[in-house]
């Protein structure tokens, strides 16, 4: 259900920020090109990462794209997530819960102790789901985050 990306998936890819920035009612401006989001991430020095979701006969349904961050306060790496999208026909059938789970276990097996990302303050049905995980709002930011137990609960889930 869940794979890392290869260079072959960066149409998809595209097409899915395209989709993404249309649910977010910004579609202006996702303007990154094909060959931009090869080259960060197939490129000679890799800026970021991704999955992709794919059902049972191999049709891309969602993804995630992602880099690392580092905390001082914690002195490691995390995983700051750029961009969460399944399409609405595959939403709740658990794509999106297993590219999460498999960020989790990615931070869980390297030793990252967070999971961050944003979430649009309207965007309540994804506000739900990420609660429903365990992630918790930081309040000056709406920045949510995994961590501690809630990080490796999820990441021993796969």
């Amino acid at each position: 259900m869940i794979r890392t990306a290869t260079a072959a998936d960066v149409p998809v890819i595209h097409t899915l920020v395209r989709e993404l920035a249309e649910y977010e009612k910004e579609p202006d401006q996702a303007r990154a090109t094909q060959d931009q989001l090869h080259e960060a991430l197939f490129g000679e020095r890799p800026a970021a990462f991704a999955h992709i979701a794919e059902t049972e006969d191999g049709e891309a349904v969602g993804f995630a794209l992602w880099f690392l961050n580092f905390s001082t306060w914690r002195g490691v790496h995390g995983i700051y997530l750029e961009d969460l999208y399944v399409r609405p026909g595959a939403r709740g059938t658990g794509h999106g819960k297993a590219l999460l789970t498999e960020l989790a276990r990615i931070c869980v097996d390297r030793g990252y102790e967070r999971l961050e990302w944003s979430v649009l303050n309207w965007n309540r049905p994804s506000i739900d789901f990420y609660e429903a995980l365990g992630a918790r709002p930081q309040d000056e930011w709406t920045v949510y985050r995994l961590t501690d137990e809630a990080l490796t609960k999820l990441g021993r889930r796969a």
